[in-house]
């Protein structure tokens, strides 16, 4: 369906993407990116925003890959939305029995009515023809718009662990177990923090983790009485044209007060053989996806185990590229190295069993991926990580963190590693009225 695009120059770019933020919340679907002008490759847009369900597909995991790929080959427009990790289902002869607090569907994607991407100092509308006579008065409206989403909650949140610490040393060292063993190499073992009748301001708790945060890949997503609050450093995988990019983040290092020392860290994580070998694990695993659907020859590691700094943490990233034959269908892609081998561990299929049984909550959204695809054919996602999803009907509001597992890892190191990673959520739920 085509789509009348206008584009209109901002004087203060900051502010507008906070009006256009708190505009939004007047409609039941919401999905905003931003890379928070990250200095990054790949990146098409500093932030976009997608509006109000037009068409859309929600399902279980049965089938859906092929559901998606008849929803993204009969719309040939945008759509935006997510895969959960239990789609994993539908890759592998796999199951999901753990509990779950938060009753996200498995994979939902919706088109848009309108569609807003900010790049420099512009923002441009993308409306659907039946919409696009209300461009003006709504960019009026956002340059206007007053914050009337000041609800305040009692912060009483209790927030609690599915897995004690005791308890989370006795699962590792099963994982440790399997790899003597030598049924895995490396897994991906993750816990839930959780909080029950609990009440939030969602806007409020993902503007202020996205403060603290600042990652080149944050999410604020809404449907109906549903929310995703992410400040994910990590991209799973984007599409452009016939390039194919991958970005795993294996090994993660505080940040330090002193300059000095903050740097003495980042550059010991950069030389730290358990930390790379966890990361060369991860990057073999997505050579090995991308090369399912790579022309020979084209599977490159472009960046091995360079660590970039954000507000919280130093991150170990590297980048994997390949290109696909112009007739390989773009959800192809997806489905042929879903999930993400950052959040599995190697060899996949085995390390997910392994985990499935060790983990006492059903992932979820939590470690799938969100993101979109454009009318090209081309796409960008996430990983779902350093988020905070809340169900408001059930009250129900969770934060998982997770660590690779390998044969060099000390229980204690893993458990402080997954504190590390979780500080910032818990703060903003504590500190965020």
């Amino acid at each position: 369906m085509p789509r009348t695009i206008q584009i209109f120059s901002i004087d203060n770019i900051p502010n507008f993407k906070e009006q256009l933020l708190l505009w939004s919340q007047q409609f039941e679907t919401i999905l905003w990116l931003d890379s928070n002008n990250y200095k990054q490759q790949y990146s098409h847009f500093d932030s976009a925003l997608a509006v109000e369900e037009f068409t859309s597909i929600k399902t279980d995991y049965l089938n859906a890959f092929e559901k998606l790929k008849e929803y993204q080959t009969i719309t040939k427009d945008y759509i935006f939305g997510y895969i959960s990790y239990d789609v994993k289902n539908d890759v592998e002869q796999l199951s999901s029995k753990n509990f779950d607090g938060l009753d996200f569907a498995d994979l939902y994607f919706f088109q848009p009515q309108k569609l807003f991407f900010i790049k420099g100092n512009t923002v441009e509308f993308h409306y659907l023809k039946m919409v696009d006579d209300e461009i003006e008065d709504d960019f009026e409206a956002i340059k206007k718009y007053e914050d009337s989403n000041s609800q305040e909650f009692e912060n009483d949140i209790k927030i609690k662990l599915r897995i004690h610490k005791d308890e989370y040393h006795a699962k590792v060292n099963t994982v440790l177990d399997h790899i003597k063993r030598g049924d895995i190499y490396e897994a991906n073992f993750c816990q839930e923090f959780y909080a029950e009748n609990a009440k939030i301001n969602a806007l409020k708790v993902y503007t202020h983790l996205n403060e603290i945060s600042v990652p080149p890949f944050a999410t604020f997503f809404k449907m109906e009485h549903q929310y995703v609050l992410s400040a994910s450093p990590e991209r799973y995988i984007k599409k452009e044209g016939n390039r194919i990019i991958s970005q795993p983040i294996k090994g993660t290092a505080k940040r330090l007060r002193s300059s000095i020392d903050d740097e003495k860290i980042a550059s010991d994580l950069s030389r730290d053989i358990k930390e790379r070998s966890e990361n060369v694990m991860i990057v073999d695993l997505v050579r090995n996806d991308l090369s399912k659907t790579a022309k020979i020859g084209t599977v490159k590691v472009e960046e091995l185990c360079k660590v970039y700094t954000f507000k919280q943490v130093h991150q170990m990233i590297s980048t994997v590229v390949s290109k696909i034959e112009e007739t390989t269908h773009p959800v192809d892609v997806l489905q042929s190295t879903f999930p993400m081998g950052s959040m599995t561990g190697a060899p996949k299929v085995s390390a997910m069993k392994i985990i499935e049984n060790l983990e006492e909550t059903k992932r979820g959204l939590y470690s799938g991926t969100v993101g979109y695809f454009s009318p090209e054919n081309d796409f960008d996602f996430n990983v779902i990580i350093r988020s905070i999803l809340y169900n408001e009907e059930k009250k129900y509001i969770s934060y998982s963190v997770g660590s690779a597992i390998t044969s060099k890892s000390i229980p204690e190191k893993e458990y402080e590693e997954c504190l590390l990673k979780a500080k910032a959520m818990k703060y903003v739920l504590l500190h965020s009225k």
